[in-house]
This record gives C-alpha cells, structure tokens and sequence, in this order.
C-alpha cells in the first residue's frame, strides 16, 4: 500500500534530525562555537592554538599551555539562513500524481544560542586537572506548518551537551599530553506533516482531490546519554613554533522516543480515529540508533614577530559511520526500518592571524572553508540542507588586566546552492513524496567569551 505511516516511519525521521548540524556553522551536524577566540580566527587555532582554557573543547591537552588556574565562559548567537527555491512537490499514489502546493515560506532558518563552559587547575608542576561543559552538535530549523515541504519536516530541533572532565600531563617543557572522558547527552524533537487527506482518499473515505488537503502533525521526542573520550598533544616545536593534534571518539546513543499524532480539522480527526482503530498512526514510543562521529584535528601555531602570530588547522570527521539507519519499535508487530544515509568522511581546512596592536589589543582575522558529507541531491533533506561552505572570520581580545581577558568574533558563512532530489520513491519517501528545489545557505555567528586567571 502506497501511504503506509506508522511510528516506524515516524522515527526514522527522529534519527534522521539527530543527525544533523548545526547548519549555521558547520557541515554535518558539528557545533565548533566553544571559544570566541578560536571563532574570531576562523577556528584556524583548533588544535595548537590553546590560548585559554575554552579550547580544551577542541584540544585536550591546550590547558598544559595555561600556567596556574583559569576560568572562560562564551556565548554565541547563530543566525542561519537556508531557503529553498524553485520548490517544486508533489504525491505518486495509486489514484495518480498529485501536486503538492503551500502558501508557508520556504525559508527554515533558526536562531540560536550556544553557551559553553570551561575552567582548570595546575595541580603541580605535572599535572592540570580540567573540565569543559559545551555543546559539540545541535540544530534548529523550523518551516511554516503549511510549506510546500511539510511532509519532509516542519520543525527540528537537536541539543547535546557534553560534560568533558580532563586530565594533562605536561612530559617535558615543551610537550603535553591529555585525555579526556565525555558524558553527552541528546535530546531531540522532530514534527512533520501527515497528509491525511491521501490516507483517507486510499481508505475510500475521501474523494481524490482530498490529497494534500487535509493535514495531521506527527511529532516525536527521544533522549539519551552516551560516554566517550578525547585525547589531545601540543607540542612546542621551537620558541615560536607549536603543534598540535587532537582525536574526539565517536558516541553510541539510543534515543528512546515518544510519537504523537493530532489532527486539528473535523475531517483529518475522522481519518486519523479510522486508522487508529486499524492500529496505525497511533500514539507510541520507539527507539533511533544515533553515532555522533570521531574527528581528528591538526594544526599549527607560530609566532611569526612580537605582533603577528600566523596559524592553520584540518580537521577530519568520520561521517562515513552514516552509511544507514535502524530503528526499533516498542510494538513487536511493525518491523525494524532501515534507510540509507551513504554520508562520506570530510575534511574542514582553516588559517588565521592574530596581531598584537599594543598590550590591551589584540586583533583577529580568519578563513576557512568546510567539506559536506552528504554525497549528492538524493541524500539532502529539508532535515539537512547541507552544502559545502567558506567562511570568514574577525575577532578581537581586550586583556583589561593581566588576568582578565575580553573577546568578540564575528563569523559569517557563505554556503554553496545546492540542489534537492526527494523521490517518493526512495525508502522512507512513500508518504512524504516527491520535493525538489534549490537551497540557499548562509549564516551570520557573534561569540563572547570572558576568560580569568587566578
């Protein structure tokens, strides 16, 4: 049967929001906005820069560089834009094409805040004792309920938390090694439409021309803790020279769920009761298997003069894990559901400069440009309009005094026009049917960090 919808279907779409980015900044569903410093550079300091205890987020061992005790607290505010033009949708039922139409924008861009936490101790001349609380995924998209796309989605929402306690060890003057463990927590909501006008136009209940006229709502909620670790190595090459490396491991989540379905029209209760007492559609829970990937970071730090200090970073994800989905389903009746994601593995390349315009002032600049895992238009949803990006970055630190520091960074991200191919056909696609169009990506992030030293 063409319009089969269950909970099966439904949380499928869970797992497919949770893995997405946070597109205001990076591809994927990666948040990197721990540090305003590293965002002011573009995030070209990720790995070697390690001017503060916040890019412990980004390299374990950057609290070896920070002699005695320091505190950093940041905020960001991501401003994203995605819209998809030329939209174009429609339902492939037995009863014949259908086209889809709506009068909501086209536009599912979110505002958002990421606040993030970081704070160490040096416990002796060997060891630093730290801990990083921050937020290394997340994404918030919602459309109108009437967009041509509401089948694909209407709102998105993922959170993670990561509380990251870590331990240095500094090896000799010039090398620190570090490892970290992670408790991440996810929670994630997810609503899209139900086109119960094609249900009850198949049920023999409604005439043909009900399709796309009569819409319920399906929304689902999960959450999960899962545990991995960091670790991370800063070496200092020469007097002006520093190294850096960092691995993050990949977190095994399962995020358990509840589904709800309402119809808010006389006509799409009555169709949603009728399938109710034919045992779909009816409200559940479930379960979505979620990898938040590994990633690897290398860079590169060096004091060119007493001013200017040059630096670069690449960074790898393992986005390859995404090869599919299964989720599980709490009624032993409805059959596991598996759909492809056939991610690949990207690389994020990045260089900056900081200049010292006197004691109080320091300047900062960056750019960079980032790879998208999803392979082609058949893989990119309204869940993930993701695209291959550039960004540019400015920045600057005022030390106000020799223990506090101030900094603002502002980042703006140009994303490629990307296309998307949605076929009723595809696995999954049967209720949702056909969407298409171009999507424009773009994005605007201010981070502010304070950071002390005790």
């Amino acid at each position: 049967m063409y319009y089969k919808i269950n909970k099966l279907s439904v949380a499928v779409a869970l797992a497919s929001a949770a893995l997405v980015s946070s597109q205001a900044m990076a591809t994927g569903f990666q948040v990197r906005e721990q540090s305003a410093k590293a965002l002011g550079n573009a995030f070209s300091g990720a790995a070697a820069g390690a001017e503060d205890v916040s890019y412990m987020a980004h390299n374990p061992a950057a609290i070896g560089n920070i002699d005695g005790n320091q505190v950093a607290g940041a905020v960001s505010y991501i401003d994203a834009q995605f819209e998809l033009q030329d939209a174009q949708a429609s339902a492939a039922t037995p009863l014949g094409p259908f086209p889809y139409t709506g009068g909501g924008s086209r536009k599912g861009g979110e505002e958002a805040w990421v606040p993030s936490f970081a704070a160490k101790t040096q416990l002796n001349e060997r060891f630093d004792l730290g801990l990083a609380i921050y937020s290394p995924y997340g994404l918030a998209t919602e459309y109108d309920d009437d967009w041509i796309g509401r089948y694909h989605a209407i709102e998105t929402e993922l959170k993670t938390v990561d509380i990251q306690p870590t331990l240095n060890y500094r090896a000799s003057d010039r090398l620190n090694l570090a490892v970290g463990l992670r408790a991440q927590y996810a929670d994630a909501t997810l609503s899209n439409a139900v086109d119960l006008g094609a249900l009850g136009a198949q049920a023999g209940q409604l005439p043909p021309q009900a399709i796309g006229q009569f819409d319920g709502e399906a929304e689902v909620t999960g959450d999960d803790w899962g545990y991995g670790y960091t670790l991370g190595a800063l070496f200092q090459a020469t007097d002006k020279t520093r190294l850096g490396i960092s691995y993050r491991s990949k977190i095994d989540l399962t995020l358990d769920g509840d589904v709800d379905f309402s119809a808010d029209s006389p006509t799409g209760q009555a169709v949603l009761a009728g399938a109710n007492a034919q045992g779909r559609l009816n409200d559940g829970g479930g379960t979505a298997e979620l990898t938040t990937p590994a990633n690897l970071n290398l860079g590169v730090y060096h004091q060119l003069t007493d001013r200017l200090a040059l630096m670069a970073n690449a960074e790898w994800t393992e986005w390859s894990e995404f090869d599919e989905l299964v989720v599980k389903f709490a009624d032993d009746n409805t059959p596991n559901s598996e759909t492809d994601e056939n991610w690949d593995d990207s690389w994020a390349f990045s260089v900056g400069a900081n200049y010292a315009l006197n004691r109080q002032w320091l300047l900062r600049a960056g750019l960079g440009m980032d790879e998208s895992p999803v392979p082609s238009s058949k893989y990119r949803t309204p869940r993930i309009p993701d695209a291959d990006r550039q960004w540019a970055s400015i920045g600057a630190t005022y030390q106000a005094t020799p223990q506090l520091g101030i900094t603002g960074g502002y980042l703006h991200v140009f994303g490629d026009d990307v296309d998307i191919d949605q076929d009723a056909a595809d696995r999954g696609n049967a209720g949702r049917g056909n969407l298409s169009g171009t999507y424009e990506v773009s994005a605007d992030v201010l981070a502010l960090s304070v950071d002390y030293r005790f």
